[in-house]
């Protein structure tokens, strides 16, 4: 090996001192400026005549006229023409400095350049206590934003940081433009890879209220939340402290290893297996999507628990009528089981919660008792007749064999399932899920869905319900287009037919929903943004994950659109005492005695949560929106 020199040596030291920015390189210049100082002053108190403006000048005198001559190039002049050889000396040293004060604004300036940028990228450490965390980037940031802003319009002071692996200012500018108003919330953006312990130290997660890992709906994306969730779970700074971490996977095998990595503080929501009860039960009651979308986000009624210490010792069924502007839906005892729709007979007892859903947890009180219904006007129970129903699924996705599995547990026996789809694995996945089916048969034919042709051969008079399935391994907007072009069809055909069906499809991106209004079908499941409703729900109550998993489970008491006639005769006026809400039929004008304050869906008439103290007149074809076992 070469002997190092000492030049190699004091070059090396160099390069470390510059290596350090801004400021070495600024140390650098004014090291320069004082050894130019120096230097001059030393040459004009040795080679030049003190005479005329000299005179009486000291050494000390002589550098500050050096220094002032280098800082400002406007000081030669006066008596500087008296002395020729100090003109000349003045003259280059003024030159140096406007050389060394050139260098220092280039330095500034690109140092200042340097901190903007670093600036730009987010990279400073969120100070904020008790705040939201949004962990990634997709189209499902704005929904959980806008719902996030509306839970917070209560707050003061309310903050969500977003940390994702993308330019600050785009994110910054994306938020402005898509969300106009954010009221009493900051919205924080940040950059930083999520899996770097390092850059997720920047959103400050151990002070957080709750951590919602953002889906990112791409290849791999179970994967990257389980490392994620690890990331969170194994941060010293965590361990002891209390968060609601939520997450979701896509991929039902996924569920288990993501909620070990999560531990026991996160919820993990299971994508395809909520996506798919959300199709299966709006499929078999049209509207039924609107009724969810208002209990999963924040803009109307919500599911709050309470506790209300007068109801001790009080039946179920007589606290079905305590409240006048809230509705009961069940219990969570106070060992933490939760039930929906108990027997009537079932007490409450010191500790148990109340599941209730209400305007506002400011609006949940107790009422006086209303009076008794009219007898003469409730309708005795009568046994409705289940007859086998037909069933017609187009498309295909991962969660289509779980669509086949709800569908089953609903239909009566001796149903059909029809599946017209083109995909690689549709023979193979009917095969797998065909033996665990028990009420229905299933008949697979490959064809192309958008083929007017094919649809024109199809007898679709024969289905009572119709569920148009988005594909999974199409890209995004190709997979929406095809899913659009065979609605269009579909409904073409029915009115040119004059065959009556109802039809449900699946969207993938809720701007095509919008687009797909034109074609009149009766209701759209757009996953993605129910996913996220319900995500950003259980951020703000851990509770609601098993409230949900309930009410979308076949096992127990779910969400149904019953008709009037089943319990009132129509034409008079009614108080309703402790049904979850009301929905009139379509394009039927319903009067009211007098107009509920409740929120109302326009695009399917829904009244959720009416005020039991006000009298409805109901007409033929509402229907009330209840809690049932079936």
């Amino acid at each position: 090996m070469p002997r190092i020199t000492r030049r190699e040596r004091l070059r090396y030291w160099f390069d470390g001192t510059m290596s350090r920015g801004t400021p070495a390189l600024i140390g650098w210049l004014a090291v320069v400026l004082v050894l130019m100082i120096l230097a001059f002053g030393l040459v004009t108190w040795a080679a030049v005549p003190r005479t005329g403006g000299l005179a009486g000048h000291g050494f000390l005198g002589l550098l500050w006229m050096t220094f002032i001559r280098i800082t400002d190039p406007g000081a030669i002049g006066g008596d500087d023409t008296a002395n020729l050889p100090f003109i000349a000396v003045m003259l280059v040293a003024t030159l140096g400095g406007i050389f060394v004060f050139s260098a220092l604004v280039g330095v500034i300036s690109s140092g200042l350049d340097n901190k903007l940028t670093e600036l730009r990228k987010g990279r400073s450490r969120v100070i904020e206590r008790g705040h939201t965390i949004l962990l990634g980037w997709s189209e499902q940031v704005f929904v959980m934003l806008e719902e996030l802003i509306a839970a917070n319009e209560s707050e003061r002071r309310a903050v969500v940081a977003i940390l994702a692996d993308r330019d600050k200012v785009e994110m910054e500018d994306e938020i402005r433009e898509r969300i106009a108003d954010t009221r009493s919330t900051r919205v924080i953006c940040r950059t930083g890879n999520l899996l770097n312990p390092h850059d997720l130290d920047i959103a400050n997660p151990d002070d957080a209220r709750s951590i919602i890992v953002v889906p990112s709906g791409e290849e791999g994306g179970d994967n990257q939340v389980i490392k994620t969730l690890l990331a969170i779970a194994n941060r010293p700074g965590r361990r002891g402290r209390s968060c609601n971490i939520v997450a979701a996977v896509g991929d039902p095998l996924s569920v288990r290893p993501t909620q070990l990595a999560g531990g026991r503080q996160a919820n993990i929501i299971d994508t395809t297996d909520i996506a798919s009860r959300l199709v299966v039960q709006t499929a078999l009651q049209s509207g039924l999507s609107a009724v969810y979308t208002d209990l999963f986000d924040f803009g109307g009624d919500e599911i709050y628990l309470t506790e209300q210490p007068g109801l001790v010792g009080t039946p179920y069924g007589h606290a079905l009528a305590a409240f006048a502007t809230s509705s009961l839906l069940g219990l969570r005892t106070a060992e933490g089981r939760t039930v929906l729709n108990p027997p009537m007979d079932t007490e409450i007892r010191r500790g148990d919660q109340l599941i209730v859903i209400a305007e506002d947890d400011s609006t949940i009180k107790l009422g006086p008792r209303p009076p008794a219904p009219q007898e003469e006007l409730i309708v005795p129970p009568r046994p409705r007749p289940s007859e086998p129903r037909m069933v017609l699924v187009m498309g295909w996705n991962t969660g289509a064999t779980k669509v086949l599995e709800q569908l089953d547990s609903y239909l009566p026996p001796d149903s059909g399932i029809h599946v017209a789809a083109r995909s690689p694995r549709v023979r193979a996945d009917i095969d797998a899920v065909e033996p665990r089916l028990k009420n229905a048969k299933v008949a697979f034919a490959e064809a192309d869905i958008t083929d007017r042709a094919f649809l024109e051969r199809v007898n679709l008079a024969m289905y009572h319900h119709v569920i148009v399935l988005t594909y999974d391994h199409l890209k995004l907007q190709n997979a929406d287009s095809q899913t659009l072009v065979t609605l269009l069809h579909l409904r073409d055909i029915s009115e040119r037919r004059q065959e009556k069906y109802s039809i449900v499809s699946e969207m993938r991106d809720d701007r095509n929903r919008e687009l797909g209004q034109i074609t009149q079908t009766d209701d759209f499941i757009v996953s993605g943004k129910l996913i996220s409703l319900l995500m950003t729900q259980v951020s703000e109550n851990p509770h609601l994950h098993e409230i949900f998993t309930h009410l979308l489970d076949p096992a127990g008491s779910e969400i149904y659109l019953k008709p009037i006639e089943d319990y009132v005769r129509p034409g008079g006026a009614h108080r309703l005492l402790h049904g979850p809400g009301i929905r009139p039929p379509p394009r039927t004008h319903r009067h009211r005695l007098p107009p509920p304050r409740p929120v109302v869906r326009p695009d399917h008439g829904i009244v959720l949560n009416p005020d039991k103290r006000e009298r409805v007149r109901f007409s033929p074809g509402d229907r009330l929106i209840v809690l049932a076992e079936d």
